[in-house]
């Protein structure tokens, strides 16, 4: 065991009469990834605002190299060395400045002095980068330029220049394709070594065994137990977080399976997607499965008239269907939860009410007036049909957890009754809890006759909630399997171009074998 670096002991905060966290205790050591896990709601959020310096605490003490510290801001953090890595890399990257100065930009803030020796700030930049084994990242390029993984890479980079001592990686993988995430997990292990604390937030039970040394589980805001990874197990902690195990929502049920209600034929669009055919029948569900950039997302965009296509049919209900906007996709009877709810599905910044009824203004105006009753009370419905934690319905989505935006996302197209649902990557970076509700809303779409498109890279998950597996490669769907064929084995070799060896892409598999991500 390292020596302690950080302990949070009794830490209690409330939102009005919320009570988010009640005798919370954390503690990390030097040289240690801790991952935090807990459902929607338990607190780890908070407790992470609350060590990044976002939320003061009510309660409890926090300290850090065995003195008492206060963190009231941000700041105050990154000045006792305590940095964050979020999901949501572009919040934290000013896309017009280069990459050197993005690393380099609390130096500015510290000092106030913008007038800084560009060779210098290139020249601190490219040894933090050749520390993270990342220096093919040109210091002089704008940040607009980089992918995710190399945003990423310049956050991690910038809390080396500041020597920093804890670094919070919240949802890191989550926009990460296998290749990316084994290079973060080789710098993760590089930070270990230095001495750094490392805390670690994820909903992939298999990254958190594979890169943690412990676990620390929580549930309505406390601790409920702490393990040393390597004496836990995926059901324990599962157990610990839910009280049921994710595996009873992806058993095999018995449902009617009806007459076809989606066929496409030959679909192009001149870039991505090359000839591909596929059919949905009502009460099914279809699962289309592949690696990162096989297509999946433009396949359902171009499904839903969000790109132009060059050739190729789409039929709905025998009937052919002209779609060259979504307008068309949702008068024809379907329905898109896109993959970027953030960007494309929700308006975080209002309320939960508006974004509900976005989709059905007519329903609830009135010679041009909005009944806000009706408005209520359909937003009312949807918090307690898909059990969205929140206050009321005025409360902005920017305030809810990734899990509950996407059950607003879900929900607010249901009252449509659209005959034919596309989940594009729906449990993406969503809690085990908020998984559970989210399986059990599509098989009751299925059970009641509703057709469903569920595109995943998540391969254990799309075996166990479809009835049928698509698999693309390249812009092209290469196998079909029914659900009792499909492995991760098999779809995983099919994902990758049909290849008989897969490399660390096949370990990978082998590793998620039987297992959930949460």
């Amino acid at each position: 065991m390292g020596e302690l670096l950080l302990s949070m002991t009794a830490i209690g905060k409330k939102f009005g009469p919320v009570t988010a966290l009640q005798g919370a205790e954390f503690q990390l050591n030097k040289g240690e990834v801790h991952a935090i896990l807990g459902v929607n709601g338990a607190g780890k959020s908070t407790l992470i605002k609350i060590l990044s310096g976002v939320y003061p605490q009510d309660e409890g003490k926090i300290r850090l190299d065995g003195s008492d510290i206060r963190l009231e801001s941000p700041k105050a953090a990154k000045e006792q060395g305590i940095y964050c890595v979020y999901q949501e890399v572009d919040t934290a990257i000013v896309a017009e400045l280069t990459v050197g100065e993005n690393i380099l930009l609390d130096t500015f803030a510290e000092k106030g002095n913008p007038f800084v020796s560009k060779q210098k700030i290139n020249k601190r930049a490219y040894s933090a980068l050749l520390e993270l084994q990342a220096e093919s990242i040109d210091v002089q390029q704008k940040a607009a330029n980089l992918t995710l993984a190399e945003k990423q890479m310049v956050l991690i980079a910038r809390a080396l220049v500041h020597s920093a001592k804890i670094i919070i990686f919240d949802e890191p993988t989550a926009p990460l394709s296998i290749h990316e995430s084994e290079k973060l997990y080789a710098v993760i292990t590089k930070l270990k070594a230095q001495g750094v604390g490392c805390v670690f937030i994820s909903h992939r039970l298999p990254e958190v065994f594979e890169i943690s040394d412990r676990i620390t589980v929580m549930r309505e805001g406390t601790l409920v137990k702490t393990y040393e990874t390597s004496e836990a197990d995926q059901d324990q902690v599962i157990e610990a977080m839910l009280g049921a195990a994710l595996s009873n929502e992806l058993e095999p049920r018995a449902h009617d399976i009806g007459t076809t209600l989606l066929e496409v034929e030959n679909l192009s669009d001149g870039q991505k997607l090359k000839d591909l055919s596929l059919t949905v029948a009502r009460g099914e569900v279809v699962g289309v499965v592949g690696l990162v950039g096989a297509g999946k997302t433009e396949l359902a965009k171009a499904l839903f008239g969000g790109t132009p296509l060059t050739s190729g049919t789409i039929k709905l209900s025998g009937k052919t269907a002209k779609i060259k906007h979504p307008a068309d996709a949702i008068k024809a009877g379907m329905a898109l939860i896109p993959e970027e709810r953030r960007k494309e599905g929700l308006f975080v910044q209002e309320s939960l009410e508006t974004n509900a009824s976005f989709p059905n203004l007519k329903k609830f105006s009135k010679r041009l007036l909005m009944d806000r009753k009706e408005e209520k009370r359909f937003a009312d419905q949807i918090i307690e049909r898909l059990r969205i934690k929140t206050n009321n319905t005025e409360t902005p989505l920017i305030h809810l957890s990734g899990g509950n935006q996407q059950k607003v996302a879900i929900g607010k197209w249901i009252s449509l009754d659209s005959a034919l649902y596309l989940f594009d990557e729906p449990t993406k970076g969503v809690d085990i809890g908020a998984k559970v509700d989210i399986f059990k809303l599509i098989r009751q779409l299925a059970e009641n006759g509703k057709g469903c498109l569920y595109f995943s890279s998540e391969i254990h998950e799309a075996i166990g909630i479809s009835d049928r597996i698509l698999v693309m490669y390249n812009g092209q769907i290469v196998k079909e399997l029914s659900r009792q064929e499909a492995t991760q084995e098999r779809i995983l070799l099919y994902a990758s171009g049909g290849k008989e060896e897969l490399g660390e892409e096949q370990k990978l598999g082998e590793r998620q074998r039987n297992s959930v991500s949460i």
